[in-house]
């Protein structure tokens, strides 16, 4: 869960919100929220042990129609754009500290964030094992700049370094509130991973709701223990300045120590890009075993055994949505369809328990999922009202599924068919792939022998 989020939605926040006072509120009761969609999820686990998360439960439950929908909204929207947003927050830490007091020139920070999309495709392309090591290393540098950050914001704070508190609510906004709550959301996301991969958890019926009670309440509290950090060492003009808001706060507190913060939040960003491009993989091979998707894109690289034509799809959507060069405007697309869908998802949990009565070892009371189906449905609406062209084109991004999904099913003339067949072994050619079936450990085998 713990991501660029924290390092580069704090400002976002506080943009939306207009107080301190606010802010912090909207950082706990994001995390509440989240928690209330964690417990849903939970029963959703348990009821239907399936991997895939949302698209599994939504494909269950509505139909094929709105779970493919959902795949391919999270092909050529979600996954792209969480890649795009935490590669352009490395970037800014990288840029920021070469211009400390005006504005980064946007060209490096598009440029950076390219190379580090290219790179870690590369890294995962190439070794599975290898980019395992390398988020065990960058996990620790997370953790080490968020306990930094709490750490020196707790001494200033003894020191009587309130005046961002004093008057914590002068000048809330109501305007713009759903853009703040879809800010601090995104730092929230994560939530869900472990329902995405509940086939491979040992005693999910126990273990799932555990894991998401415990992750949420710690992350929650250092969401909130960082921000108050945020305003011990600034003001609130001070954090709307900053592009990058951790380096904004070495360079007020660390003095000549203040290259560590910026070198530890690239590490963590470039980590959690790392981090994403490992796990969410596994979607491509989830919508191929339901036949959603082209063969090809869940095929396996006979050398290196690693996902490369999902990784290279998704490296080339995410640079496109990296020229856009605007976080926020990013986080806004991805939010509009994430909190949809979440919603979707669990307003199925209340029709599975009233019509089909699957059993299930865990439940919630039945006034959570309906808290979170209203504030799902008022985040959007919130949203919407804020920013009504990027939910717009989120909207209609969504949309580009539907006349897919109808020609996916329409049989193609044989022409189609025999260009298709041969593009596909074109590109297994050159990127040395295969389909992942039983029958390929030998072809694998009889691959490396040659």
């Amino acid at each position: 869960m713990i991501g660029s989020g924290i390092f580069i939605s704090p400002r976002g926040v506080l943009e939306g919100a207009g107080s301190v006072g606010m802010t912090l509120i909207i950082w706990l009761m994001c995390g509440v929220f989240s928690g209330l969609g964690a417990l849903c999820y939970a029963e959703l686990g348990t009821m239907l042990p399936k991997s895939g998360g949302a698209y599994a439960y939504i494909k269950h439950i509505y139909g094929d129609l709105w779970g493919f929908i959902l795949l391919w909204v999270s092909i050529v929207m979600l996954m792209p754009v969480s890649f795009a947003v935490i590669s352009l927050t490395f970037a800014y830490y990288c840029v920021q500290p070469w211009f400390p007091n005006c504005d980064m020139p946007g060209n490096p920070v598009v440029l950076i964030s390219v190379a580090c999309l290219v790179l870690l495709t590369f890294v995962n392309a190439w070794s599975v094992a290898f980019a395992t090591r390398i988020q065990i290393i960058f996990t620790a540098a997370k953790i080490t700049a968020l306990c930094l950050i709490i750490f020196l914001g707790i001494i200033e704070l003894c020191k009587g370094e309130v005046k961002s508190f004093r008057e914590p609510f002068a000048e809330t906004t109501w305007n713009q509130i759903g853009v703040a709550f879809y800010a601090g959301l995104f730092s929230y996301t994560g939530w869900y991973s472990l329902n995405v991969v509940v086939e491979e958890l040992k005693d999910p019926q126990k273990n799932l709701p555990r894991a998401i009670i415990i992750s949420i309440t710690m992350v929650t509290c250092i969401y909130v223990l960082t921000n108050m950090a945020y305003f011990a060492a600034m003001s609130p003009a001070e954090l709307l300045a900053s592009d990058a808001v951790a380096v904004t706060f070495g360079l007020k507190l660390m003095g000549n120590f203040s290259w560590i913060m910026p070198l530890a939040v690239a590490l963590s960003t470039f980590g959690s890009v790392n981090g994403m491009l490992l796990a969410d993989s596994r979607i491509f091979f989830v919508g191929a075993r339901n036949g959603e998707l082209p063969k090809f894109l869940s095929m396996i690289n006979i050398g290196h055994v690693t996902p490369t034509p999902a990784l290279l799809f998704s490296c080339t959507l995410s640079i496109i949505y990296a020229f856009s060069n605007d976080v926020f405007q990013l986080i806004n697309y991805f939010n509009f369809v994430a909190w949809t869908s979440s919603g979707f998802a669990v307003a199925g949990l209340l029709y599975l328990r009233w019509k089909k009565s699957i059993p299930s070892s865990y439940r919630v009371n039945a006034i959570i999922p309906i808290i979170f189906i209203i504030s799902c449905v008022a985040i959007v609406i919130a949203g919407a009202v804020a920013e009504p062209m990027d939910t717009l084109i989120g909207f209609l991004i969504t949309c580009t599924g539907f006349p897919v999904y109808y020609l996916k099913g329409i049989k193609q003339p044989g022409w189609m068919v025999y260009r298709i067949k041969r593009l596909t072994d074109c590109l297994q050619k050159y990127l040395l792939v295969v389909e992942e079936e039983s029958e390929d450990v030998e072809q694998v085998e009889y691959h490396k022998t040659c």
